[in-house]
């Protein structure tokens, strides 16, 4: 009985989807590479009205709006502090 409990235990967490990455509360498609790439065009330019972010992608757009509405988190790593590349 008890292998049976633990075998549907793993089943149910193992069927479950994955968090997803997010940078700056907004969620990545892949990488977050784009969400880096929007926060460091913003920081470079001195962005602080998100009606400047206004590229053609959503995620560098998602990105620098990160940037105006926290200047200080930075665009190292996503949400979880892990370290983006």
């Amino acid at each position: 009985m008890r292998i049976l409990m633990m075998s549907a235990l793993l089943l149910i967490t193992s069927s479950l989807p994955a968090a997803a990455q997010t940078f700056g509360g907004y969620e990545c498609t892949e990488d977050c590479s784009g969400h880096r790439a929007g926060y460091e065009w913003a920081e470079e330019n001195d962005i602080s009205d998100e009606s400047d972010c206004s590229g053609n992608s959503t995620s560098f757009n998602e990105g620098c709006q990160a940037y105006v509405e926290d200047p200080d988190r930075g665009s190292e790593t996503d949400d979880d502090g892990n370290y983006l590349e």
